[in-house]
Protein backbone atom coordinates (compact mmCIF):
# COMPACT_ATOMS: atom_id res chain seq x y z
CA UNK A 1 0.00 0.00 0.00
CA UNK A 2 1.71 3.31 -1.08
CA UNK A 3 1.75 6.15 1.03
CA UNK A 4 -0.72 9.43 0.30
CA UNK A 5 1.31 12.63 -1.13
CA UNK A 6 0.88 14.47 2.56
CA UNK A 7 1.22 11.09 4.85
CA UNK A 8 4.97 11.01 2.81
CA UNK A 9 5.56 14.57 3.26
CA UNK A 10 4.37 14.10 6.74
CA UNK A 11 6.50 11.29 7.46
CA UNK A 12 10.05 12.88 5.86
CA UNK A 13 9.35 16.24 7.93
CA UNK A 14 9.63 14.36 11.29
CA UNK A 15 12.17 11.86 10.19
CA UNK A 16 14.33 15.26 9.09
CA UNK A 17 13.74 16.86 12.01
CA UNK A 18 14.28 13.92 14.47
CA UNK A 19 17.76 13.37 12.04
CA UNK A 20 19.14 16.91 12.58
CA UNK A 21 18.17 16.86 16.24
CA UNK A 22 19.99 13.55 16.67
CA UNK A 23 23.18 14.18 14.52
CA UNK A 24 25.36 11.86 17.13
CA UNK A 25 23.37 8.92 15.52
CA UNK A 26 24.46 9.16 12.39
CA UNK A 27 27.81 11.85 12.01
CA UNK A 28 28.89 12.48 8.49
CA UNK A 29 25.63 11.71 7.37
CA UNK A 30 23.38 14.32 4.76
CA UNK A 31 19.59 14.19 4.97
CA UNK A 32 19.32 14.76 1.31
CA UNK A 33 20.42 11.37 0.16
CA UNK A 34 18.45 9.76 3.08
CA UNK A 35 15.65 11.40 1.81
CA UNK A 36 16.39 10.58 -1.83
CA UNK A 37 16.69 6.95 -0.95
CA UNK A 38 13.50 6.87 0.98
CA UNK A 39 11.57 8.77 -2.23
CA UNK A 40 12.87 6.30 -4.20
CA UNK A 41 11.67 2.87 -2.30
CA UNK A 42 7.35 3.12 -1.56
CA UNK A 43 7.64 0.33 0.69
CA UNK A 44 10.47 1.50 2.40
CA UNK A 45 8.47 4.60 3.01
CA UNK A 46 5.44 2.20 4.04
CA UNK A 47 7.62 0.63 6.58
CA UNK A 48 9.46 3.97 8.10
CA UNK A 49 5.24 4.90 8.26
CA UNK A 50 4.60 2.11 10.00
CA UNK A 51 7.50 2.16 12.36
CA UNK A 52 6.11 6.09 13.09
CA UNK A 53 2.58 5.36 13.49
CA UNK A 54 3.53 2.67 16.37
CA UNK A 55 5.55 4.92 17.50
CA UNK A 56 9.25 3.81 17.06
CA UNK A 57 10.49 7.04 16.29
CA UNK A 58 12.99 5.45 13.69
CA UNK A 59 16.14 7.51 13.17
CA UNK A 60 19.29 6.84 10.73
CA UNK A 61 21.76 5.16 12.83
CA UNK A 62 24.27 4.04 9.69
CA UNK A 63 25.35 3.84 6.32
CA UNK A 64 25.78 -0.12 5.26
CA UNK A 65 28.95 0.90 2.91
CA UNK A 66 28.60 -2.31 1.21
CA UNK A 67 25.45 -2.66 0.20
CA UNK A 68 24.88 0.82 -0.05
CA UNK A 69 22.11 1.06 2.34
CA UNK A 70 20.71 3.35 5.43
CA UNK A 71 20.10 1.58 8.64
CA UNK A 72 17.18 3.05 10.68
CA UNK A 73 16.55 1.71 13.91
CA UNK A 74 13.46 2.35 16.84
CA UNK A 75 14.78 4.80 18.27
CA UNK A 76 12.31 5.92 21.06
CA UNK A 77 13.35 5.65 24.56
CA UNK A 78 10.77 3.34 25.65
CA UNK A 79 9.92 -0.19 23.43
CA UNK A 80 7.01 1.76 21.11
CA UNK A 81 4.39 1.85 23.13
CA UNK A 82 2.02 0.68 20.33
CA UNK A 83 3.96 -2.64 20.08
CA UNK A 84 3.52 -4.24 23.27
CA UNK A 85 2.11 -7.45 25.30
CA UNK A 86 2.96 -9.10 21.86
CA UNK A 87 4.20 -12.75 22.63
CA UNK A 88 7.76 -13.47 20.45
CA UNK A 89 6.46 -15.65 17.64
CA UNK A 90 3.12 -16.80 15.51
CA UNK A 91 3.68 -20.13 16.78
CA UNK A 92 3.90 -19.03 20.21
CA UNK A 93 0.54 -17.31 19.62
CA UNK A 94 -0.51 -20.21 18.08
CA UNK A 95 0.48 -22.35 21.58
CA UNK A 96 -1.53 -20.36 23.65
CA UNK A 97 -5.34 -21.83 24.41
CA UNK A 98 -6.28 -19.01 26.84
CA UNK A 99 -5.41 -15.42 27.27
CA UNK A 100 -3.49 -14.68 24.10
CA UNK A 101 -2.17 -11.63 23.26
CA UNK A 102 -3.29 -9.50 20.40
CA UNK A 103 -0.10 -10.79 17.91
CA UNK A 104 3.08 -11.43 18.48
CA UNK A 105 6.35 -9.36 17.60
CA UNK A 106 7.85 -11.26 14.69
CA UNK A 107 4.23 -11.08 13.07
CA UNK A 108 3.58 -7.54 13.54
CA UNK A 109 7.21 -6.69 12.46
CA UNK A 110 7.05 -8.65 9.48
CA UNK A 111 3.36 -6.89 8.58
CA UNK A 112 5.45 -3.83 8.59
CA UNK A 113 8.10 -4.94 6.68
CA UNK A 114 10.22 -4.72 9.18
CA UNK A 115 12.73 -6.98 11.33
CA UNK A 116 13.59 -7.12 14.87
CA UNK A 117 16.87 -6.23 16.00
CA UNK A 118 19.77 -8.60 16.86
CA UNK A 119 21.26 -8.88 19.79
CA UNK A 120 24.49 -6.87 18.35
CA UNK A 121 21.72 -4.37 16.64
CA UNK A 122 20.41 -3.64 20.21
CA UNK A 123 23.87 -3.47 22.03
CA UNK A 124 24.97 -0.46 18.80
CA UNK A 125 21.73 1.24 19.62
CA UNK A 126 22.22 1.61 23.28
CA UNK A 127 25.64 3.17 22.72
CA UNK A 128 23.62 5.87 20.79
CA UNK A 129 21.83 6.72 24.07
CA UNK A 130 19.93 4.89 27.07
CA UNK A 131 17.28 2.78 25.57
CA UNK A 132 14.15 0.52 27.56
CA UNK A 133 15.43 1.56 30.90
CA UNK A 134 11.50 0.66 32.24
CA UNK A 135 10.67 -1.32 29.29
CA UNK A 136 12.14 -4.53 27.13
CA UNK A 137 12.00 -5.22 23.67
CA UNK A 138 12.25 -8.59 22.10
CA UNK A 139 15.23 -9.45 20.24
CA UNK A 140 15.81 -11.69 17.24
CA UNK A 141 16.42 -15.07 18.57
CA UNK A 142 18.46 -17.36 17.64
CA UNK A 143 16.82 -20.87 16.23
CA UNK A 144 18.08 -23.31 18.62
CA UNK A 145 16.79 -21.34 21.58
CA UNK A 146 13.63 -20.91 19.56
CA UNK A 147 13.70 -24.44 18.88
CA UNK A 148 13.59 -25.41 22.66
CA UNK A 149 10.48 -22.72 22.92
CA UNK A 150 12.19 -19.92 24.42
CA UNK A 151 12.80 -16.31 23.12
CA UNK A 152 15.76 -13.64 23.70
CA UNK A 153 14.61 -10.19 25.08
CA UNK A 154 16.94 -7.28 26.40
CA UNK A 155 16.95 -3.79 28.16
CA UNK A 156 19.04 -1.19 29.96
CA UNK A 157 19.31 -1.22 33.38
CA UNK A 158 22.41 -0.68 36.12
CA UNK A 159 24.06 1.25 33.37
CA UNK A 160 24.34 -1.73 31.08
CA UNK A 161 22.46 -4.06 28.77
CA UNK A 162 21.19 -7.13 30.20
CA UNK A 163 19.90 -10.14 27.82
CA UNK A 164 17.36 -12.18 28.85
CA UNK A 165 15.10 -15.47 28.12
CA UNK A 166 11.46 -16.40 28.70
CA UNK A 167 8.71 -18.92 27.04
CA UNK A 168 8.57 -17.37 23.95
CA UNK A 169 4.57 -17.47 24.73
CA UNK A 170 4.91 -15.12 27.43
CA UNK A 171 3.67 -11.45 27.18
CA UNK A 172 3.97 -8.17 28.90
CA UNK A 173 2.71 -4.59 29.15
CA UNK A 174 6.05 -3.59 29.79
CA UNK A 175 8.00 -5.51 26.56
CA UNK A 176 7.43 -4.52 22.84
CA UNK A 177 10.07 -5.02 20.21
CA UNK A 178 12.36 -2.64 18.23
CA UNK A 179 12.74 -2.65 14.41
CA UNK A 180 15.55 -2.32 12.16
CA UNK A 181 14.87 -1.29 8.30
CA UNK A 182 17.55 -1.07 5.39
CA UNK A 183 16.14 1.47 2.66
Amino acid sequence: MELAPEECKELLRTLKARFEKNMHRHEGLEWAKVEARIVAGNEKQRALHEMERTGGEPDVVGLDQGAGEYVFFDCSLESPINRRSLCYDEEALNARKKDKPEGSAVGMATGMGIRLLTEIEYRELQRLGKFDTKTSSWILTPSDIRTLGGAVFADFRYGQVFVYHNGAESYYGSRGFRGSLRV
